[in-house]
This record gives structure tokens, sequence and C-alpha cells, in this order.
């Protein structure tokens, strides 16, 4: 019987397929490990915004992540949209409960075009309950600011911030740059020490970015869940991000979605 890495998605639901739960588990199959997925919130959205949300309760969440973990297993698992304190409780329970011990939390706090994806009151609950568990915290530049409370501007900025969100539990924090201005986008990984680590990519001039940050960091979960350390299963991620962007999609009348499956063969020669 062959075995498969197994990872699972703790996130919110994008109809239009380019973010959140869909995104993750395109990526999750792109990359050759076995998605799962706990839904946590129904958006109404497309390539132009989201228009509104409806959350699951936390006990319905929770119990999505009983099932899968008690039945199949869970290798790796990644947290996304979460939305309300009694959400990020119930991940939190389910995280200690279940033993799922590589957790990556991407900080979603607000859609690309600015609408809310976790409620301010939560934003503390969040630090509370999932940064002491995560083994990795992706946060981008905004999601950066407002959870260290200054502005990031510069690279020094992202390595003092990046200090700051190490100090509040995580195992690992890595600082999406693709907001920083210049022709290079730069992501930081702390890891504590004196040492940071540097991922460089190319920026790429296209307006096809939705589900960007979802899909960075389900490629991280899946390269964990197949056996990857920090480094480089974020190298690998960072090299599938770049080509998912370079080979985005121009479908909608927003911003489009990457192309999650640029990397294999047979479905390049489709597009």
């Amino acid at each position: 019987m062959m075995s498969v890495p197994r990872a699972l998605t703790i996130a919110g639901s994008d109809p239009s397929g380019g973010a959140g739960v869909q995104a993750d588990l395109k990526t999750f199959t792109a990359l050759g490990v076995y998605g799962m997925s706990a839904i946590t919130s129904l958006t109404v959205q497309n390539t132009e915004g989201v228009l509104y949300t409806k959350d699951l309760p936390g006990e319905l969440v929770y119990d999505q992540i009983r099932v899968v973990a008690e039945d199949i297993g869970v290798d790796s698992a990644k947290t996304g949209m979460l939305s309300s304190s009694e959400i990020v409780i119930s991940v939190a329970k389910a995280v200690k409960d279940f033993g799922i011990d590589r957790l990556v939390v991407d900080t979603v706090l607000k859609s690309k075009g600015g609408y809310p994806l976790l409620k301010e009151d939560s934003v503390q609950a969040l630090i509370r309950e999932l940064f002491p568990l995560a083994l990795l915290v992706t946060p981008n530049i905004p999601e950066a600011e407002l959870l260290c409370g200054e502005k990031v501007e510069k690279l020094r900025d992202i390595e003092l911030c990046a200090k700051k969100l190490l100090d509040m539990g995580p195992r690992a924090v890595l600082i999406k740059g693709g907001h920083m201005r210049g022709s290079k986008a730069i992501d930081v990984l702390y890891t504590g020490g004196d040492e940071f680590h540097y991922f460089v990519g190319d920026r790429v001039k296209t307006k096809n970015t939705h589900g960007t940050g979802c899909t960075f960091s389900a490629a991280i979960t899946a390269f964990i869940a197949r056996g990857y350390e920090f480094y480089e299963a974020i190298k690998k991620a960072k090299d599938y991000i770049q080509g998912a962007i370079e080979k985005s999609l121009d479908l909608g009348k927003g911003n489009g979605p990457l192309n999650h499956m640029w990397n294999l063969e047979r479905c390049t020669e489709d597009f």
C-alpha cells in the first residue's frame, strides 16, 4: 500500500476557487500531498472582492478536524481565515487534543480588498491561543504591522518585527515581503538568535495575484508534510509560488487567480 503525506487546511471557503480552502487543496494536490479540509467560514467573493461572510459554529469546526485526525491522520496543518475568537479557540483545542504538532498559522486578517477576515477583537485570541502551538507563522507586511503595532517599511523593520513575533510563542516566523517596494520580493525567516534567512524572488508585473498568501503557506505546509525542514520547505514553496504567479490565469473581472497546477506538464499544456 502506497504511503502519502497528509495535510489539513483549516480555513474559509472561496467560491471563486482562487484563495482559501480551494487554493490550499489545489496546492496540496500539485505538490503530491493528500489534502483534507476543515471549513471555518463561507465567503461570498470573487476576483473583484469579498461581499460578505458567514461563520460556522466553533463546535462544527472542531468536529471537522476531529474526524479527519482520528481517521486519516495529519502530518501537517495550516490555518487561514479563522474569523472569530470562538473559532480560534476551537481550532486551538483541536490542535492540542489531536496532537497536531506541525502547524503553519497564516495570519489572515483582511482580504486583498480590505474586507476584515478576522474580527479586530479576535486578534489577541489568535496570538494567545494559536501562536504558542505554531511551528511557523506567516504574516504579510500589513499583518506584521498590525501584530507588531509598528510600521514595517524596510528590511530592518521586518527583522525587528520578526523578533517580536517570535517572542509571542511560535517556533519560527516568516514575514512575507510581497508588499514591500522594489523589483524583488523578499521573505524573511527568523528562528531565533542573530541569524535571519532571506528568500528572494523576482517581482512579477501582473494583477492576477488572488490567493497568493494562502497558496504560499499551503505550499510550505505541503513540503513540511513531506518531511522537509523549515529552510528547505520554504525555499521549495518560494519556487512554486514564483511559478504560479508567473503563469497566473487571466480569469474574472478583478485580480485573477494563480495557476496552481503550473508545475504539472499536462496542466500547462492545457493552458
